[in-house]
């Protein structure tokens, strides 16, 4: 007899694998920017990374450009996830919603306490906030079938209302002074690709190209111009409840865009640092949201969901199994990085950030892979 479910499960399988194996190839990429930066190639590395290639800095392209395609896709799975995923319905929603607020809101909150006599490490407020969807689900593929696809599943929809949560903190709190005639011409194009979606037009090249005008707008207008990607995904309609854009953009994104976005971001010269780093409230503030601010605010948030009945808990999970997926909402990396440099952009507190987004990450993902290492296969993964 065909089961109904089956191409809905083959479709989570299919994502989480994708996810999976992205997470992986990031880790190796994050290693790979450690050994060039520390390595006689070192000054070889900056040089690349400082170097013009036109208006910007190969960073600049990397963390500006690449960076609005992964915003794109981001926004491409929110919407899915949202009209006919796994967040589209109330019961679906409550129990990853809550747990992505708590895990957002007590990171900060601690980052806050500990940098609170400095105005400058402030700004980082919101790095510790963020999930790594795939470094993550990297770790959870080492443990194979000891983890129920559920929680999987719970764990992919926490990590991506944390990404929406991550693009409305990103828009409100870390833009620049603003430029109006180049926010009048971002606008512009963002009606135009909403006049688009509501006239029906279904071809993708268009939106792309509104999109491209919208992203060079941006630039210069104080708003970050990966936000272009956002509106841009949230335009281009769907069609049987997804996006071909999607399907074509997510190996690209997995395999190219964020091991590069790794490899740029993830160097730390430990030539250049010393004891006095561990007590930085930069670094602190990152290692301690990460580590502990996360599992706490999610455990807390999905138990309060749970016994209160606004929530079920996951098929085949327990409480040890939940919380070890908890702490792995710590592993921060990709937005955390994102949003460290856009908090330090003349790179004072850049060093501790990634340092503290590095031993935050690692130690969340060493102490989750501990705790779900003891558990018993699961049956429906």
């Amino acid at each position: 007899m065909n089961n109904p479910a089956r191409p809905l499960l083959s479709a989570i399988q299919s994502f989480l694998a994708l996810e999976a194996a992205s997470g992986l190839v990031l880790v190796a990429m994050m290693v790979v920017a450690l050994v060039l930066a520390n390595s006689p190639w070192g000054a070889a590395y900056q040089w690349a990374l400082d170097a013009r290639l036109g208006p910007l800095s190969t960073l600049h392209w990397i963390n500006d450009g690449l960076m609005a395609v992964f915003f794109l896709l981001v926004a491409l799975e929110i919407k899915r996830e949202f009209t006919a995923g796994e967040l589209s319905q109330p019961g679906q929603l409550a129990l990853p919603a809550l747990a992505a607020v708590g895990g957002m809101a007590v990171p900060a909150a601690i980052y806050v306490a500990l940098a609170w006599n400095d105005p400058a490490a402030l700004r980082g407020w919101a790095i510790p906030t963020a999930t790594d969807i795939a470094f993550s689900l990297g770790v959870l593929a080492l443990l194979g079938s000891r983890v129920p696809v559920a929680l999987k599943v719970f764990l992919t929809a926490l990590a991506i209302i944390d990404d929406l949560g991550a693009i409305l903190v990103i828009a409100l709190f870390y833009s620049g002074g603003l430029n109006l005639v180049a926010l009048a011409g971002a606008a512009a194009c963002a009606l135009v690709l909403i006049g688009m979606n509501r006239a029906g037009t279904t071809r993708t090249w268009p939106y792309l190209l509104v999109g491209l005008v919208l992203w060079a707008c941006l630039m210069p207008s104080g708003l970050h111009a990966t936000i272009a990607g956002v509106v841009l995904g949230l335009t281009i309609p769907l069609k049987d409840g997804h996006s071909q854009l999607e399907h074509r953009l997510h190996p690209w994104v997995a395999f190219l865009i964020l091991p590069i976005f790794a490899l740029a971001n993830a160097g730390i010269d430990l030539d250049g640092i010393d004891a006095a780093i561990l007590a930085d409230p930069v670094f602190l503030g990152i290692c301690a949201g990460l580590l502990v601010g996360k599992q706490a605010g999610v455990f807390a948030a999905s138990w309060a969901a749970i016994k209160t009945g606004l929530a079920p808990m996951p098929h085949g999970a327990d409480w040890r199994s939940l919380y070890g997926v908890a702490v792995l909402t710590g592993i921060g990396f990709t937005m955390s990085l994102f949003i460290g440099g856009l908090a330090f952009p003349n790179g004072e507190g850049i060093a501790a950030t990634r340092l503290g987004v590095i031993v935050g990450s690692l130690a969340s993902a060493l102490m989750g892979l501990a705790i779900l290492s003891m558990l018993r296969p699961a049956a429906d993964s």
